[in-house]
């Protein structure tokens, strides 16, 4: 494996890489898509662990980072970003998309337009629905803004929010997930926040056949368990992981945890690919 990832600066959308020393063409890619507030330098350990098999291609959403924002705050322009990722980095091949809260909203949406250019899909710490315990979405969003426009940064705001997710216990990875969040442009977080509030897949779900792992911290209370298993419900072939003493930063928090899991997901598509 390459001793560190590097990062592609190019437009519109920006992403760092890790892969195989020898990687070839045929040689398969994943996709990670961070959640609300974080960036491609948020998924460190998943890119050492995974790239020994994988090209992996952490991006930044359109309006995170150095990409360019959206035309539109809607999931369909997140996906349309996505989809043009995709024929940049995997033309020919379906990849393993994996994404993280808001991330893993828009991989669902993207499962259910493109099913056909992605091989597996694994999501974490995320939901079929904005609000689905009740929350009302113009209260959150305007709860979220106030402390914005207070703060005037997201930087400014990050040791607060994100203190607010981690898992009792976990605090010590505070400093990687601030460090994300820092490079997350004011007017890409706006965007992310009034497009969050309109999730609801419900309907799509049931459409969705890709082999689908759903992971999600035992102690997470943004997007608790039964999040989880309200997507593995309504799929038809999705399996849910709760992983012990881990909250909403999940992939730092239990690294080593979900970087088998998430390995093993694939491994088992491609033992029933190749059987």
């Amino acid at each position: 494996m390459k001793d560190h990832a590097y990062d592609v600066d190019a437009s519109p959308i920006t992403w760092r890489e890790a892969g195989p020393d020898q990687a070839t063409a045929d040689t398969p890619v994943a996709v990670l898509l961070h959640g609300l507030g974080g960036s491609r330098i948020g998924w460190e350990p998943q890119l050492a662990a995974l790239s020994t098999t994988h090209r992996v291609i952490a991006w930044e959403a359109p309006g995170y980072g150095g990409s360019d924002p959206v035309a539109s705050c809607t999931f369909d322009a997140y996906v349309d970003a996505l989809a043009g990722l995709l024929d940049t980095v995997s033309p020919n091949a379906p990849v393993d998309i994996v994404g993280m809260s808001f991330g893993g909203m828009i991989a669902q949406y993207a499962a259910a337009r493109f099913p056909q250019r992605i091989r597996t899909l694994t999501l974490l710490c995320t939901s079929p629905k904005f609000g689905l315990d009740g929350t009302d979405p113009d209260e959150w969003r305007a709860h979220r803004l106030s402390g914005l426009e207070a703060a005037g940064s997201p930087s400014a705001v990050a040791p607060a929010i994100l203190a607010s997710l981690v898992g009792a216990g976990n605090e010590h990875v505070l400093p990687e997930a601030i460090a994300a969040m820092d490079r997350v442009p004011l007017r890409g977080l706006l965007d992310s926040l009034r497009t969050i509030v309109t999730h609801d897949s419900r309907s799509i779900l049931p459409t969705i056949e890709i082999p689908t792992l759903v992971l999600v911290g035992s102690i997470d209370e943004e997007t608790p368990p039964a999040y989880g298993q309200a997507i593995v419900d309504l799929m038809p072939n999705a399996r849910l992981c709760v992983i012990d003493d881990a909250g909403h930063l999940l992939n730092l928090e239990a690294a080593e945890a979900v970087s088998m899991e998430i390995a093993g997901h694939w491994q088992e598509e491609q033992r029933t690919e190749n059987p």
